[in-house]
């Protein structure tokens, strides 16, 4: 049974700079399992517009790494991912494969950094990234920093064109 508090709503739809402002305002976090991006990018810049933090997730073959992105008070996606990677070094899950057992590690870790944040307890991984190599079954966290350069932020979310993004997954910015 699910908690009569909790109002879970679902999309049967794929998240598209058309929808995407219309989904996100009215919730307190978003969970991104997104695998690919130009999603990823979309979901960023959609969040820092709207200030709403990301509990991120990301799985490769034997890794995988979680981290939260609270643009109001820390790093966001952009800050540790500037420019996506050359597509032949960025191959899909499909391609490259992925340990079953990884996207319930990471999933849970997730939904720990998600509970952590709605009811404010402990320290989120909110300017850290916890790295997950499941071959030599070692857990890392490393710090992450604001990037200068980076353009979509807090203070800059009134100019953010939240827009679908071309293959450089180049932020849109109005004047």
């Amino acid at each position: 049974m699910l908690n009569p508090d909790v109002n879970v709503v679902t999309y049967d739809t794929r998240l598209s700079a058309d929808n995407i402002m219309d989904i996100l305002p009215g919730y307190d976090v978003v969970v991104d399992g997104a695998d690919n991006f130009p999603s990823r990018y979309l979901l960023n810049d959609a969040s820092v517009k709207l200030g709403i933090p990301v509990v991120h997730g990301s799985i490769f073959r034997f890794e995988g790494m979680v981290s939260v992105f609270d643009p109001k008070s820390g790093p966001t996606y952009r800050d540790m991912v500037p420019e996506p990677p050359p597509a032949e070094l960025a191959p899909s899950c499909a391609e490259a494969g992925v340990l079953g057992v990884l996207p319930g590690i990471i999933g849970s870790i997730q939904a720990l950094e998600t509970i952590k944040l709605l009811l404010g307890l402990g320290d989120s991984l909110s300017g850290r990234i916890l790295a997950i190599d499941t071959l030599e079954m070692s857990f890392r966290t490393f710090k992450l920093r604001p990037d200068p350069s980076n353009v979509v932020t807090w203070a800059n979310r009134d100019k953010i064109e939240v827009r679908d993004l071309d293959g450089l997954c180049a932020p849109w910015m109005g004047h």
